[in-house]
């Protein structure tokens, strides 16, 4: 297949998947290996890492205003009765943190164990059924947090350390273990839904870039590097194929955000937990078979 379509496919399946509860990893992963691209090819993994920087980038324009504002009231709060503990901006680097030392400890572990097609497609399985069961157990309780704003300190943390889950187990989804994390706190759909937004855009742009400068500087993910030392050789055609999955992911992901938002406030999480069940137990039945792994 010409690479500029599989860059376009590769980035519609980047922008569609990465705020849903349905893990991008995943479906990029089956998405590669049913296109026969090579997963240990170091242009593609670095390719790969690039466009979901393109989803991180429409999800910082959206939510822009939003941002802005937690910055102009910070420490304080709109109301005023925020602190430098309970402020959003610092509930959402407290979750970072949560997130970011278990992810940080069990990588090397979680690569070398966790990255088959069989481990994927259990987490898939396995975090539509939790999102179901969160989802219909939480609907029958009233939520007592119901703006960004009201959160607390044991809220941040225990989300952060449950979306460690996502980088640890991969196939289960920054946005699913977010969301149902604060749904078990007593979040409401539509404030789970914005933290786990939040949340994602440190917790993205640390991960892709600790990720690409590993893939473009091996030896040295520390420091910068020469270019000598560089494990990707970029063309004319390799920088117009990245640039085309950046731009499509970029633009499908806009598109996305804010057709969640509005599905999750009428219908809920549902119909996200029942396509995550079926396409794992696809996976374990004829994943083998359609992709050779």
């Amino acid at each position: 297949m010409n690479a500029y379509i599989q860059s376009v496919i590769l980035g519609i399946v980047e922008g569609l998947t990465e705020f849903l509860p349905v893990s991008s990893t995943a479906h990029l992963r089956i998405t590669e290996a049913l296109m026969k691209i090579p997963l240990d090819d170091a242009y593609w993994m670095m390719y790969t890492i690039v466009i979901q920087a393109g989803a991180i980038v429409a999800l910082i324009l959206l939510y822009l205003a939003r941002i802005l504002d937690f910055f102009r009231t910070f420490p304080r709060g709109e109301g005023g009765d925020r602190n430098l503990g309970t402020h959003p901006i610092s509930l959402t680097i407290i979750a970072f943190i949560c997130t970011s030392i278990p992810a940080l400890a069990l990588k090397k572990w979680s690569d070398k164990h966790l990255g088959s097609l069989t481990a994927i497609a259990l987490a898939l399985v396995i975090g539509g059924i939790v999102m179901w069961v969160v989802d219909a157990w939480t609907s029958r309780t009233e939520a007592h947090t119901t703006h960004t704003e009201d959160m607390n300190l044991l809220q941040a943390i225990w989300i952060g350390l449950c979306q460690a889950l996502s980088a640890i187990f991969p196939g289960t989804s920054r946005s699913m273990s977010t969301i149902a994390a604060g749904q078990l706190v007593g979040m409401d759909r539509p404030t789970a839904l914005e933290f786990s937004f939040l949340l994602s855009i440190p917790t993205m742009l640390a991960a892709t870039g600790y990720d690409l400068l590993k893939e473009i500087h091996p030896s040295r993910v520390a420091q910068l590097a020469g270019a000598a030392n560089a494990r990707v050789v970029m063309t004319g055609q390799r920088w117009v194929v990245l640039i085309i999955g950046f731009v499509v992911s970029f633009i499908v992901a806009f598109a996305v955000v804010e057709w969640f938002l509005a599905w999750v406030r009428r219908h809920g999480f549902t119909i996200f937990a029942v396509y995550r069940i079926l396409i794992g137990t696809a996976l374990l039945i004829w994943g083998a078979k359609l992709i050779g792994q």
